[in-house]
């Protein structure tokens, strides 16, 4: 399974996975002209990685600021572990946000209340 490492810019975030620790890990500002495209390899990874191992993923999020299409496709890849973990899949999301930047903190505890699955939103 290869590993994805997008570097961030100004407008995305860097995004990385590690399929033998089971980590996708996203940082920074997400406001990309075009989330889907931006975020096409984030869904395959995670639908891929969910398909053919049996480890847990921890999705760990420090993104400072997302726009409208940048929320629906983090949606999606919620949307993702909500299905798996309905399976028995051990799937969980560590949302960490400055305290300072209580809008992001807010979101996190939205994401949050649609989950059943381990959801922890935190400040740093």
């Amino acid at each position: 399974m290869n590993d994805i490492h997008i570097e961030g810019s100004q407008s995305t975030p860097t995004i990385t996975t590690c399929a033998a620790s089971g980590v996708l890990r996203m940082v920074g500002e997400s406001y990309p002209e075009n989330a889907y495209e931006l975020f096409g390899p984030v869904f395959t990874w995670v639908e891929t990685f969910l398909d053919d191992t049996a480890q847990p993923l921890r999705v760990e999020l420090e993104l400072m600021y997302l726009n409208t299409s940048s929320i629906k496709a983090v949606m999606d890849v919620f949307d993702m572990l909500e299905l798996a973990h309905e399976k028995g899949r051990e799937v969980s999301v560590h949302w960490y946000y400055d305290a300072e930047n209580e809008r992001v903190g807010e979101l996190a505890e939205e994401f949050r209340e649609d989950c059943s699955f381990p959801f922890h939103v935190l400040s740093k």
